[in-house]
């Protein structure tokens, strides 16, 4: 290991030393990207307000390591853990892990060498949070994952293959995820519930369901917090959050559709032009509002150098836990109308005044979560537009 140059780095309160590589990508000698560190302290206050509701000594597993930063700083970071396993198939990784583990004076934190999805099978029943963090799709996985999975667990999930999930690529989202995206103003949303119904449909066969506890899509990846429950007549009726968004391209009229094989309309209601379709997806809640209040309450607990960008993320979320799927992109409906864009918050206002759910979203600094009709926003807008 001697012909690397050692870097040294600070997160939180844990020291990390990996070997320096020219950019972020799978062929780095040991895998470490700097620009995750917000993920990974939402990660920290994530799983401390879970250790927290379980009262109870929490076992966790990282299974893909990397550098050992995730795992050593849960272990270091969070009250409440046992053990730690550290999983990676590189016995590079393994030694700078082995490393990190000493240089934080760590004790129960184990590393292993295994195929990510054999560990998982050999560990059935181990762990009360397994963290899946890949350089891609997390979809292989998955399935180990159920089958691993304990009631009454957490399941952490990242995917950076946002090009697929957002609908810039339709085959690969249907071949990894068994979904069809679409890539409209709201992509983004679509594909954490694209991902967020994978999880679902995938745990369903093990009589085990889902609660999203928070999500988020940031910059190249999007990250879910799941709990995760057994029984079979439960998962039977969480499975009715599955379905389908229908999207009309001609006047931005968007719905839902619940069921996996129920009716779709092929029309829209609103202009009468074809609606596209995007799904099978999760239609149920994305945010849990009491578990990212706990999440905001950590932070007063927490050392965590992205705190700015993490409250700024926690309370965006926090505001549309309670608005309906999907959201307005008001540059869109503004060219479909000709008409200049108003003021964000005039809009927000006019809509509450009509007795409107309207609140922002962390998708975009130009959506509006609400449930008004199309028709209803473009009223306002024009209505804005003449008085200005």
């Amino acid at each position: 290991m001697d012909e690397y140059k050692i870097k040294h780095i600070e997160e939180g309160l844990t020291q990390i030393e990996f070997p320096e590589f020219d950019k972020v990508s799978s062929d780095a000698p040991v895998f470490y990207n700097p620009h995750m560190e917000m993920n990974r302290d939402l990660s920290i206050l994530a799983i401390q307000v879970f250790q927290k509701e379980q009262d109870r000594e929490i076992n966790i597993c990282d299974l893909f390591g990397g550098s050992g930063i995730r795992g050593v700083r849960y272990k270091n970071e969070i009250d409440g853990v046992g053990e730690v396993s550290i999983n990676d198939i590189s016995e590079t990784a393994n030694h700078y892990e082995r490393h990190n583990i000493k240089l934080n004076n760590l004790s129960d934190v184990e590393v292993y060498q295994h195929d990510a999805s054999m560990f998982l099978r050999m560990k059935r029943g181990e762990f009360d949070v397994i963290d899946i963090d890949p350089f891609g799709t997390p979809s292989p996985f998955l399935d180990s994952a159920g089958y691993c999975a304990r009631r009454n667990s957490l399941l952490c999930v990242t995917a950076t293959d946002t090009s697929a999930l957002c609908g810039t690529y339709q085959e690969p989202c249907i071949r990894k995820y068994n979904s069809k995206p679409y890539k409209s103003e709201y992509c983004h949303e679509n594909g954490i519930r694209i991902l967020a119904g994978f999880v679902a449909l995938t745990l369903s066969k093990y009589a085990k369901f889902i609660e999203v506890k928070m999500s988020h899509s940031t910059e190249h990846y999007m990250r879910l917090y799941l709990e995760i429950k057994k029984g079979s007549k439960k998962t039977d009726e969480s499975l009715k959050n599955i379905g389908y968004i229908s999207h009309c391209k001609h006047c931005l009229h968007r719905q839902t559709s619940s069921g996996l094989a129920g009716p779709i309309d092929d029309v829209c209601p609103v202009c009468g032009e074809k609606l596209v379709h995007a799904g099978p997806l999760w239609l149920g809640s994305i945010q849990d509002n009491d578990f990212i209040e706990k999440m905001i309450d950590e932070t007063n607990y927490k050392k965590i150098n992205t705190e700015k960008q993490a409250l700024k993320l926690l309370n965006s979320c926090l505001v549309e836990a309670d608005a309906p799927a999907t959201f307005y992109d008001v540059h869109s409906i503004c060219k479909s109308l000709k008409v200049s864009a108003p003021k964000f918050d005039l809009i927000l206002d006019e809509l509450k005044n009509d007795g409107f759910i309207a609140v922002k979203t962390h998708f975009s600094p130009i959506g509006i979560k609400t449930d008004a009709e199309i028709e209803d926003i473009k009223k306002i807008l024009i209505k804005l537009n003449e008085n200005i």
